[in-house]
């Protein structure tokens, strides 16, 4: 059974080659089908796995398959193996799962799209590249997944390379953007693997448990840090952040895969995969726990105030991914993934309903410009709610068992932590009700726009309900108290630390008053209009503004990194290259030029002057042999 995980990979690299090759001979929706159902059958062969896994003793539960030696240099091995463990096929789930009704929305999403067969094959493209990610049983293997899915994202975010707006400009720079800044994360992660490997002599995660143990702590430390700056690129955490909001300009189904599900929990699933490395430096995990916080709290204050609906969930993201980071800093790993897996399911349906949004109100994605929209669009409104709840933690939803399992275990580590996810978890159930109540409730703000809205076809809101299902139950994998996800990934993770039952309830009593302030405040704000309500927000009237210019960040990135590169690399362009590089050039062609201009003025045509050139020639010679031998 574990032999044909090879198929695992095998079907979106078919897909990609047969639309790359054939699809110019097919119907879109024929493209869009071949892709969807490969993904579908790389989702099977997930499945098939996990079920051969279970069916293995716990301890048993880790199978590398080796398919053949990739770099032999000296002592230097890497394979090109596969590793199938709990926490692998875990994600492969996810990746295949999630991806796979994402290309089924594309179907009816993309319809119009003349390049539909491009972005067929770059998604296609980029489950093969996540899959390599988080299968592959080395870090080597693992880095060239990650720069592919790096390459797919920077093709995917720019696909309408010439298309302009006012938000984003171009949309080809959008791309660019993410590009560049994610090559800063790699860089931190091509010396964890430098360090690694020159400290431990291996690249393979299996053998990191015991090699782990003979780090120092300050290599561990470095060590550590790099890999966190590498997870600060993927997972959007302070403070290369900066690329995910404008990686909205993308397709929505593409935001649903890469931006919500799937690439940017890379990073997460990085340090949970090394955290062997991580118990030797608990420096390193406090130092990650504190970035994830601030950027959850940072992100969230700038969700709040943001109008673009996918730019909410944008900043959401953000903000989602850094619970996730705090949770793994901690070594509350099983609780990170627990968060990873509810996220994939909710926030790939709040993009895929804001998606369904844009398709009904051609592009429209301002809220202030919506209303009114829950009679129109019935399914759109309910799913949208479902993912919104979970997002916000409602009791029993998916995303409140998954928050509060960070949130409980920074309740007993750290208070402060705890203090900052707390007043996320605030922020967080206002800004994701003041896009249901904005955008579905209330009158229509643009009357033309509403009277032309619609429904979008089943191909787009069965996949709506299938996530929405989801995001109800998806907590059921690990409810409090029974800790069954923790219990699947103990091979990988180790044992999970109790936490003790007093905190573990005190923690979800202050969970559900926090959601509960959250939605009554947001109602009293954006669709009963209570004047108790506009008196809280006055209060931090002086937040706005900055707020809704993100706290200047990108107009700091622009001040004190891109406009000195851009002014250096000007007077490079002006002075530096056309004196010193173009002046040595030339100069030597000069000089060349010249000498072979007087050389020429010898060759005059006239037999007399070469008669004598040549007898001054020998006489030269005769000179030579008589007085210098």
């Amino acid at each position: 059974m574990f032999e044909s995980v090879w198929l695992l990979f095998a079907l979106p690299a078919l897909g990609a080659l047969i639309i790359l090759f054939a699809g110019q001979w097919m119907s879109q929706k024929v493209v869009g089908w071949v892709a969807s159902a490969m993904v579908l059958g790389a989702f099977a062969v997930s499945v098939m796995l996990f079920l051969g896994l279970t069916a293995l003793p716990a301890a048993e539960r880790s199978i590398t398959i080796t398919w053949w030696q990739w770099m032999t240099i000296g002592n230097f091995e890497v394979p090109a193996a596969v590793l199938i463990d709990p926490l692998s096929i875990t994600m492969a789930m996810v990746v295949t799962g999630v991806g796979a009704l994402i290309h089924i929305y594309s179907i009816g999403y993309m319809d119009h799209e003349p390049r539909y067969q491009r972005f067929f094959f770059y998604m296609n493209f980029f489950i093969l590249a996540m899959l390599t990610l988080v299968m592959s049983n080395n870090f080597l293997g693992m880095f060239v997944g990650w720069e592919g899915v790096g390459l797919a994202s920077f093709l995917l975010i720019g696909f309408w390379f010439d298309k302009k707006d006012e938000m984003y400009g171009w949309y080809a720079d959008c791309g660019k953007k993410a590009f560049i800044v994610n090559r800063i994360g790699d860089f931190g992660m091509i010396l964890a693997m430098i360090m690694v490997w020159s400290t431990l002599g291996t690249l393979v995660f299996t053998d990191l448990t015991e090699a782990a143990h003979h780090l120092a702590p300050t290599t561990a430390l470095i060590i550590c840090l790099l890999l966190l700056l590498g997870a600060t690129g993927k997972s959007a955490q302070i403070p290369l952040y900066v690329w995910l909001p404008d990686a909205m300009a993308g397709p929505t189904p593409v935001s649903a895969l890469i931006h919500a599900a799937t690439m940017v929990t890379a990073g997460v699933y990085m340090i949970v995969r090394t955290n062997a490395l991580w118990h030797m430096s608990i420096d390193a995990g406090l130092a990650t726990a504190w970035i994830g916080m601030l950027t959850a709290l940072l992100a969230a204050t700038i969700a709040i105030v943001q109008t673009d609906l996918k730019k909410i969930l944008a900043y959401s993201t953000i903000s989602q991914l850094g619970f996730m980071i705090a949770a793994a800093g901690l070594a509350a790993y099983g609780a990170a993934i627990f968060h990873l897996v509810t996220h994939a399911f909710f926030k790939a349906l709040l993009f895929l309903a804001a998606g369904s949004v844009m398709h009904a109100t051609h592009g429209i994605l301002d809220i202030n410009r919506l209303g009114g929209l829950r009679t129109k669009m019935p399914t759109t409104y309910r799913t949208f709610l479902v993912g919104a709840a979970a997002l916000a933690g409602i009791p029993l939803m998916s995303g409140f068992f998954s928050k509060d399992a960070i949130l409980v275990v920074e309740l007993e580590k750290n208070l402060a932590l705890y203090t900052i996810g707390v007043v996320t978890a605030l922020l967080t159930a206002i800004y994701s009700f003041r896009a249901v109540f904005v955008t579905f409730h209330g009158q229509p703000r643009d009357q033309h726009l509403y009277d032309h809205v619609h429904e979008s076809p089943s191909v787009m809101t069965i996949p709506l309900w299938i996530l929405a299902v989801l995001s109800v139950i998806g907590g059921v994998i690990n409810l409090p108290f029974i800790h069954t996800l923790d219990g699947w990934l103990k091979p990988v993770i180790g044992e999970h630390e109790k936490i003790p039952l007093v905190i573990e309830l005190l923690g979800i009593t202050i969970s559900i008053v926090i959601v509960v302030v959250g939605v009554l405040i947001a109602r009293a704000l954006y669709l009963t209009n209570e004047a108790w309500a506009k008196q809280l927000v006055e209060r931090f009237a002086f937040l706005r503004r900055p707020a809704e210019h993100k706290w200047y960040v990108d107009e700091m990135y622009v001040f004190f990194i891109v406009a000195p590169l851009k002014g250096i690399s000007g007077w490079f362009a002006r002075t530096f290259d056309p004196k010193v590089i173009d002046g040595a050039v030339n100069g030597v062609g000069g000089v060349l030029s010249d000498a072979g201009e007087a050389v020429r003025k010898l060759q005059n045509g006239a037999i007399p002057a070469y008669a004598l050139s040549i007898f001054l020639g020998v006489v030269a010679v005769l000179f030579y042999f008589i007085f210098a031998g």
